[in-house]
């Protein structure tokens, strides 16, 4: 366990879908101890998803009322999701660095906000291990074929998120992903065990 040096982060894991972004986001969360800001979403949880833990799952007419307290909201494949300003300001002050798992819209938003606060982790691998890791997911046809069709368009956000790692396998990713950040920590962390 780590502790931090008092520089407040927004830590962004970004990415295609299927690119292991809450996976991956969530061992360097548990390493440096930092807490996950939960979007909301219209639509019902997927199969393993558990609500206020991957998403709050709320009604079109819920997430039109809270729209005015939103950092961003996007439309994605129907449903709308978003980041409330008053949770990421919350847990800031509380904890100091918080991580989010957002699609490039959202990514993009909070660099607009925060600035130099938020540091955008970009994670990628092939089209073929995304198509694979979808179909492991147990997700259907339609939505992995429509995820597919934005698979270059999300590849070409690599470029202007602050890094990207290919996620092949989980250990050396959060391994690669720890040393990037404890730069950012300014070499400050304590290891605490």
């Amino acid at each position: 366990m780590y502790e931090r040096d008092g520089q407040d982060r927004i830590i962004v894991f970004t990415g295609p879908d299927g690119s292991g972004r809450k996976s991956v986001a969530e061992a360097v969360g548990q390493t440096f101890g930092m807490e996950k800001v939960v979007s909301y979403v219209t639509r019902d949880a997927r199969p393993g998803e558990v609500n206020g833990q991957d998403y709050h799952f709320v009604t079109e007419e819920a997430f039109r009322e809270m729209e005015s307290e939103l950092l961003q909201s996007v439309e994605i494949g129907g449903f709308r999701y978003g980041i409330r300003r008053s949770d990421v300001e919350e847990q800031l002050r509380e904890k100091g660095c918080v991580y989010l798992v957002l699609n490039r819209e959202g990514a993009d938003r909070i660099k607009e906000l925060y600035g130099d606060r938020a540091i955008r982790l970009f994670l990628y691998a092939d089209r073929r291990t995304l198509e694979d890791r979808n179909r492991e997911l147990g997700l259907a046809p339609d939505v992995i074929a429509a995820r597919m069709r934005r698979y270059d368009e999300e590849m070409d956000y690599r470029s202007a998120c602050e890094h990207a790692f290919g996620n092949y396998d989980l250990g050396d990713t959060v391994s690669r992903i720890t040393e990037t950040l404890e730069a950012y920590f300014q070499r400050g962390l304590v290891d605490k065990d």
